[in-house]
């Protein structure tokens, strides 16, 4: 028989063997969805209702014990469902986690930008605190407008006093300097 496999080279993987290829997304996805299932009310329901119907028929039922009292095909199948179920579960939670991680990181780089937009935003709000100190504002406009119309009018009503004044004058003055024939 060492002869028979004597041509065959150790150092090559055999050409013929094919593997089960298998996404791990899509694996990851359906492991995601068992375990979603698993921690539900309704499969705790359906469940309760397999095993009670399970130990009924066990317990009751003569011809049809497969598996009596101490039910350890029962203890079997929950214990290769544990075995099933808890590596489903742990793929899952790291499909979380991975995503969490990614979320996380981009409220960061969110957090990031949004921090850097404030304080730009706060620089040029500071920048124009310091050019509107420098420039006249709507209340200084309106009180020098206020205040110079205040000279105005004192000053027309001054005018017209010195002008009433002086037009009496000039009337006075002319009324007296006019001929009489004129």
């Amino acid at each position: 028989m060492p002869e028979l496999y004597s041509n065959r080279r150790l150092d090559q993987p055999l050409v013929g063997r094919r593997r089960l290829e298998v996404d791990p997304d899509s694996f990851a996805r359906l492991s995601e969805r068992i375990a979603r299932f698993l921690g539900t009310g309704r499969f705790l329901a359906i469940q309760t209702v397999i095993v009670i119907i399970w130990i009924a028929l066990n317990l009751l039922a003569v011809r049809m014990r497969w598996d009596p009292y101490p039910f350890i095909l029962l203890n079997l199948a929950f214990s290769t469902q544990a075995a099933y179920a808890a590596p489903l579960i742990l793929l899952a939670q790291n499909r979380q986690d991975d995503r969490d991680r990614v979320a996380l990181e981009e409220d960061r780089t969110r957090a990031a930008r949004t921090k850097a937009d404030t304080e730009y935003l706060a620089r040029e709000l500071a920048a124009l605190r310091l050019a509107v100190g420098e420039v006249a504002t709507r209340d200084y406009l309106r009180g020098e407008l206020d205040k110079l119309a205040d000279r105005i009018d004192r000053g027309s009503r001054d005018g017209r006093d010195s002008r009433d004044t002086a037009d009496g004058e000039r009337s006075r003055n002319s009324k007296v300097s006019r001929p009489v024939g004129d």
